[in-house]
């Protein structure tokens, strides 16, 4: 039997939507570790228990593979910076991170949705990973919204949200920035280029409406840009879009390097696709959330 292609099983597997979490412990000399996963799942109500993976390859692997006790942390929207400083941050990641002792001593994350305090049962090898399995001693959680992760990238149902019901008494425009070799798709608008964009009714699901005018063309991706241009009275939503090869939709493909020196139909548009060119070079992608003139930006590409 020929085993599957490892990078096509990773990306099949990124299709599951999950939270991400920060998963911790503290070395026999009282050092804190950690680090993040989003392979993490309940098990049981009767007794408590739940499970979280360790990869072979973290050098904190052992520790967590031996331990007495850990904690988990299930990041709230807006804590991918927490995520990335313990995916990836070589240096004290508790002393960039604000964080208490659980009643095991073990460090928990301050602002996260839920915190789960555990005793490690059993060690279960499962070929590069190792399971964790946990009885839960403690816990608490709030109502706040979790951070999402699927396909690679970050995202929050309060800001996705944002995309899906807009104002009513504006314009609602979708569109999706199309990406092909280094090129993105622009089509004709009055008095210069856009994204490819529809219009729709206002209390319309967006994401769906799109993959819906955009089936067999594009695989959509994050929302990326969110705002009321005022000056269009247009509620606008841009997402994120991969070209499939069958791609067949009208427009122009242009050099991603290109768009700076382009004229657009709108200053924001025009924004919008600047930004999109200085953050394609190194995938870190932004959500903007705001208006046409200032707003805020939140960061959903990078992978816990």
């Amino acid at each position: 039997m020929t085993p599957p292609d490892r990078r096509a099983l990773r990306d099949a597997f990124g299709g599951f939507m999950t939270g991400v979490t920060v998963v911790t412990t503290r070395e026999p000399d009282g050092s804190a570790l950690g680090f993040t996963a989003n392979s993490f799942s309940s098990v049981s109500l009767e007794p408590p228990m739940l499970l979280v993976c360790s990869g072979r390859s973290l050098s904190s692997h052992d520790v967590f593979a031996t331990c007495a006790h850990f904690a988990v942390s299930v990041l709230a929207e807006g804590q991918e910076d927490v995520s990335n400083v313990f995916a990836s941050f070589k240096g004290d990641r508790f002393a960039r991170i604000a964080h208490a002792p659980d009643a095991n001593g073990i460090p928990v994350i301050d602002g996260a949705v839920a915190k789960f305090s555990c005793r490690r049962v059993r060690s279960i090898p499962g070929g590069d990973h190792t399971i964790l399995l946990g009885e839960v001693t403690g816990f608490t959680h709030s109502d706040g919204l979790g951070l999402g992760y699927a396909r690679g990238r970050y995202f929050s149902l309060g800001l996705e949200r944002a995309a899906v019901f807009a104002d009513s008494t504006r314009r609602i425009v979708a569109a999706a920035l199309i990406e092909q070799d280094g090129h993105v798709l622009l089509e004709e608008g009055q008095g210069g280029l856009r994204p490819p964009q529809f219009e729709f009714e206002a209390q319309g699901n967006l994401r769906a409406a799109m993959e819906a005018r955009l089936a067999g063309s594009v695989i959509l991706g994050s929302a990326y840009s969110i705002f009321d241009d005022r000056q269009t009275n247009t509620h606008y939503t841009c997402f994120l879009a991969q070209a499939t090869q069958g791609c067949a939709l009208a427009g122009r493909l242009v050099p991603i390097d290109d768009l700076a020196g382009l004229t657009f139909e709108t200053p924001a548009i025009a924004a919008l696709c600047t930004r999109f060119a200085l953050e394609y070079g190194t995938r870190d992608f932004t959500l903007y959330v705001g208006d046409e003139a200032s707003g805020d930006r939140h960061e959903i590409s990078k992978e816990p």
